[in-house]
């Protein structure tokens, strides 16, 4: 019978002993790869796992950089072997840090400007690759870019109403600088949250420059009106007897916000001790309308004095809405709301806009916004003869002087003559 062959195996690769070793374990290594060179760090992940980090480069010395970085950064703390990019990030940011963790009203003013400028601008980018070049480059083109054309505002109005951009007529709606500065203020909270997930190693927009003022859109002036048109406005709502009318004195002498009016309870306001305070306020967001806290400095809810004319005002609206709730019956809506609907449910932010717009055109003065009352209040301020440190305290001003700068308006006798007598009227109102 033939004898079996004995099949020889291949023996296996020496190890070279220790003692030639030339790197200790978990230093890694460098070595030809395809066309370069690669190299590799062990290092810890944030999640707290052993892997590996690579870096390649076209040449030994080019990978040797890197890896003497990737070194310093084992070093110094875990690192992130898994990137996302820059729009990846900021969704996850929104979604996770932001909605759960703040005010409705803040990621309502985030998403926006995440969706609108930061993806488009810097969405493909690595987060960990973004620089402080790439950021500023990206600021700097803010101010030249026009919103309408970039986002197609024109292009989604119906056809018979597009007016400029659509149709080649660029409307150059530039951004402001503040918003620019809003914008900037949102990636640099962003990339913090970053920084503190150990995701990159510095906030790089905190380090960029805003562009100049004089490559920005010029911001609009707000609308102020004299104590003249604030006196001819309030004067028209007491002619129609407007159910409002307590809301327009309170934001015109007091400077409150809309939503602080709206969100307005009897139980902040004291009537006897003739002050008022403001801790909560009515918005609309995402869909809901929120009664919610103030979510303002201490100052903002401190007490405010309330002066003749507020407390006459609100006395009208206390009979106001007891006669409202008399003729709705049992359709009232039972709330502390100080200003309701005929109904007792709250009011709506925009119809608030609407009606106070719809008076400016009545009442025969320049159409400003809500917002812009609180401009007004000082000089009204000054009209009803209150104490300047009175003043400060209402304006929410540091200084005096800064209340000084817009006591300059000194109104006319017969203006302070006028709303007396409105005063006057209110109280004989109430009475009856």
């Amino acid at each position: 019978m033939p004898t079996k062959t004995a099949i020889a195996t291949p023996e296996e690769p020496k190890r070279p002993h220790k003692s030639r070793r030339t790197r200790a374990n978990n230093e890694g290594s460098i070595f030809p790869y395809k066309n370069g060179w690669a190299g590799y760090v062990w290092v810890t992940t944030p999640e707290g796992n052993k892997t590996r980090k690579w870096a390649y480069g076209k040449t030994r010395e080019e990978t040797y950089e890197k890896w003497l970085k990737l070194h310093e950064q084992a070093r110094k703390g875990p690192v992130a072997t898994k990137h996302e990019t820059v729009a990846a990030f900021v969704k996850r940011w929104l979604a996770e840090v932001i909605e759960p963790n703040r005010e409705p009203t803040t990621y309502v003013a985030y998403e926006p400007l995440v969706r609108l400028y930061i993806i488009p601008g810097l969405g493909k980018k690595r987060l960990d690759k973004l620089t402080v070049r790439d950021v500023q480059a990206w600021l700097n083109t803010l101010p030249t870019l026009c919103t309408c054309c970039t986002q197609r505002k024109d292009h989604k109005r119906p056809e018979h109403k597009r007016r400029c951009c659509s149709i080649g007529k660029c409307c150059k709606g530039y951004l402001s600088r503040s918003s620019i500065a809003g914008v900037r203020r949102v990636l640099r909270s962003a990339l913090g949250h970053a920084l503190r997930e150990e995701l990159v190693t510095k906030n790089v927009a905190s380090l960029t420059t805003l562009p100049s003022a004089t490559k920005t859109k010029k911001k609009r002036q707000h609308g102020v009106w004299s104590v003249d048109e604030a006196r001819r406005f309030l004067k028209h709502l007491r002619e129609v007897d407007d159910p409002l009318y307590g809301a327009y004195v309170l934001i015109l002498v007091l400077g409150l916000r809309r939503g602080e009016v709206l969100g307005l309870t009897w139980d902040c306001v004291d009537l006897a001790g003739e002050q008022l305070w403001i801790s909560r306020q009515l918005t609309r967001v995402g869909g809901r309308l929120l009664h919610r806290e103030t979510t303002k400095t201490e100052d903002s809810t401190a007490s405010l004095p309330l002066f003749g004319l507020c407390v006459s005002a609100l006395r009208h609206r206390r009979r106001v809405q007891e006669e409202a709730r008399k003729v709705a019956g049992d359709q009232w809506k039972t709330s502390d709301l100080t200003f309701t609907t005929r109904t007792g449910t709250p009011i709506e932010p925009r119809n608030f806009n609407r009606a106070f717009e719809s008076h400016c055109r009545r009442a025969g003065v320049p159409r400003i916004r809500v917002h812009d009352t609180r401009h007004t209040c000082a000089s009204l301020l000054a009209a009803l003869d209150v104490h300047p440190r009175v003043a400060m305290r209402i304006l929410r001003h540091s200084q005096i002087s800064m209340t000084m700068d817009v006591y300059t308006q000194v109104p006319s006798p017969e203006t302070r003559r006028a709303l007396d007598r409105l005063n006057k009227s209110l109280d004989r109102a109430s009475e009856t």
